[in-house]
C-alpha cells in the first residue's frame, strides 16, 4: 500500500495532462465528474472516446494511437477486461503511466504496463486521491514526466 501511495503521489506531482480513455459526456457518469474534477485543479484533459467530439471543451479521439504528440498519464474508465488491450496501446503511444481507474483491474494490464516500465496504479479514483494528498496540477513543463 505505501507503495501504491508513493506512485500515487508521484503521478499527481508529475503529470499535467491526463488522457482520459473512456471519458464520457454525460455528466451523470464518473467517466465525466472524475476528468471535470481534474480540470478544476488544473490538469489538462485529453479525451478518449468512440462518440463525442468534445467533452469538458477539449477534441476528442477516437483511440490512444490518434492523440497528438507524447502521451504521459493514461487514466482508464474501462471495464478490466479491456485493460490489457489499452495498456499495449498506452505503451505504443508512448505513455509512462497508466491509471485504472476504482473498480478496474487487471493483472494482465499490471504486467504489460511494469515490463514497458510505466508507472502503474490500480483500482484507485485520481479525484479522490488529489483530494486525499491536497495535491494541485504541476506547472505545464515542470517534472520529471510532464506531458
Amino acid at each position: 500500500m505505501a507503495d501504491t501511495d508513493a506512485i500515487v503521489e508521484r503521478i499527481l506531482a508529475s503529470y499535467d495532462t491526463i488522457t482520459v480513455v473512456g471519458a464520457s459526456a454525460s455528466a451523470a457518469k464518473a467517466a465525466h465528474r472524475v476528468p471535470a474534477a481534474m480540470q478544476r485543479h488544473g490538469w489538462r484533459i485529453i479525451p478518449v472516446n468512440l462518440h463525442a467530439a468534445e467533452i469538458l471543451g477539449e477534441p476528442v479521439y477516437r483511440t490512444l494511437g490518434e492523440v497528438p504528440g507524447q502521451v504521459g498519464l493514461v487514466d482508464v474508465f474501462r471495464p478490466s477486461e479491456q485493460a490489457p488491450d489499452i495498456a499495449r496501446q498506452a505503451v505504443a503511444a508512448g505513455a509512462t503511466a497508466l491509471w485504472l481507474q476504482l473498480g478496474i483491474a487487471s493483472a494482465a494490464a499490471r504486467d504489460i504496463a511494469e515490463r514497458a516500465g510505466l508507472l502503474y496504479v490500480e483500482n484507485r479514483c485520481l479525484a479522490v486521491e488529489q483530494r486525499r494528498l491536497g495535491v494541485t496540477a504541476p506547472v505545464p513543463g515542470w517534472g520529471s514526466f510532464a506531458s
